[in-house]
């Protein structure tokens, strides 16, 4: 029996050309599972339509006859069909308000959502996920927007050499450009105004690996927290100190008979107050790798800012990839994007300019980081993810959600089923 899938063309915005699939795996699943893919065409993919067409799939606009559709970003509210299941990233999970629209269209349609976030083994851990490519294109991106400051303010540093991720060829040419700038950072060193030079990265997950992917291919030394006063009294310049934070390092038990435990943290956020600021002053860039909702307090607050922020304030650039508006990063009042990626927070008049020139912390807050990445990103995606595609394909799902035979790490990604919430969901009913 022949199962027939589909892919629909990304259109988000300019920016977006990743995929789910590549060409080699969809081979391999016609060759191997008898599965057919029908995938619309694209003018900015960053696989052409020839190199699907080459491996047996069929380019055309019409996915009607596709039971399942899979895709990348959120799908217009118009795309959707009767009773379909679709698989991408849906941003519904927290309740997204500007994605409860499209959520209650495919109730109505009676579809099934499966998101690719909620994917995930039996102890929680994300197994389909683009985070090392944000953490990578993010810290790239951040360092650039660093040189391009420093080199405003007359201050010459290698630093003045990094490109956009997006204006590299690969990440194999970013690797080899950083080790070639690293070498030069220690043979020159930084200037005085500069030195020491510390990068926090707030966060140890995917992101945060991406990020120190990066940040290892230059001289860098590890310190902890609480090893950072330390290093102001005898500084070196020809490196980077970084710090990774976890969460113990950002809070702390309100009472001083308690011990910090992480989960009851997750738990009970209210019995943990902030602490995080006390090491921003010596921070000169931040990377903020989180996951974070209302309920747990902000790394950083336009308050602390407002109070702190002076001339010669260390801070000069947060490189806010896990960009939530207003959130962990109170200030990160906007998504930016490749073509406009940074713009300038002003503590004293709490407002923002685009680009780096300008009193005030550079925000980097591109919210689609991964697509500057696109080849190596939807590789390595496609990878990790060749292995469910049979099983979501070729599922009976006439049946009823506790009776239905998708493997488990599936089933806990399935957000609608028939168009209802399904139990680990029902929390989102409030929001619609």
């Amino acid at each position: 029996m022949t199962y027939t899938l589909g892919i629909r063309r990304e259109d988000k915005n300019k920016w977006e050309r990743r995929v789910p699939l590549v060409p080699p795996h969809i081979k391999e699943l016609n060759q191997h599972h008898d599965i057919e893919t029908i995938i619309q065409p694209s003018p900015i993919r960053a696989f052409s339509d020839e190199e699907y067409e080459n491996v047996g799939a069929f380019v055309q606009e019409d996915l009607s006859q596709c039971p399942v559709v899979f895709a990348i970003k959120e799908i217009p509210i118009n795309f959707f069909e009767q009773e379909k299941t679709y698989v991408f990233f849906s941003h519904t999970i927290k309740g997204q308000k500007y994605n409860m629209p499209m959520l209650k269209k495919m109730m109505d349609l009676g579809c099934t959502l499966i998101d690719y976030e909620r994917i995930v083994d039996e102890h929680g851990n994300r197994l389909l996920f683009f985070g090392r490519f944000a953490g990578i294109a993010g810290m790239v991106d951040t360092l650039w927007a660093f040189g391009q400051k420093l080199n405003s303010n007359n201050i010459e540093t290698p630093f003045n050499e990094i490109k956009q991720t997006i204006q590299y060829n690969n990440l194999d040419e970013i690797k080899k450009h950083l080790k070639k700038i690293g070498e030069e950072i220690q043979q020159h060193g930084f200037p005085r105004s500069i030195t020491p030079l510390v990068i926090g990265v707030a966060g140890y997950g995917n992101v945060s690996k991406g990020v120190q992917e990066i940040l290892d291919h230059l001289p860098v030394k590890n310190i902890s927290p609480k090893d950072i006063k330390k290093i102001f009294e005898k500084p070196l310049n020809n490196c980077i100190y970084k710090v990774v934070f976890m969460e113990e390092d950002m809070v702390e038990p309100v009472s001083s008979n308690d011990l910090f435990d992480l989960q009851d943290y997750y738990q009970r956020p209210k019995k943990y107050h902030p602490v995080f600021e006390k090491y921003i002053p010596d921070l000169t860039i931040l990377m903020n790798c989180i996951y974070w909702n209302s309920k747990y307090p902000r790394l950083v607050t336009k308050e602390f800012m407002k109070k702190n922020y002076r001339k010669g304030f260390s801070l000069q650039i947060i490189g806010d990839i896990s960009v939530d508006i207003n959130g962990a990063i109170e200030f990160t009042e906007k998504a930016t994007t490749p073509d406009n990626p940074v713009f300038v927070y002003d503590p004293l008049t709490d407002t923002i300019k685009d680009g780096y020139i300008g009193d005030g912390v550079i925000v980097m807050g591109i919210d689609n980081l991964p697509c500057e990445l696109p080849k190596e990103a939807s590789s390595a995606f496609s990878d990790a993810f060749k292995s469910f595609v049979p099983a979501i394909a070729k599922a009976d799902l006439t049946m009823d959600f506790e009776s239905c035979k998708l493997p488990p790490e599936i089933k806990k990604g399935v957000v609608l089923y028939h168009g209802r919430l399904t139990p680990d969901y029902q929390y989102i009913d409030k929001y619609l």
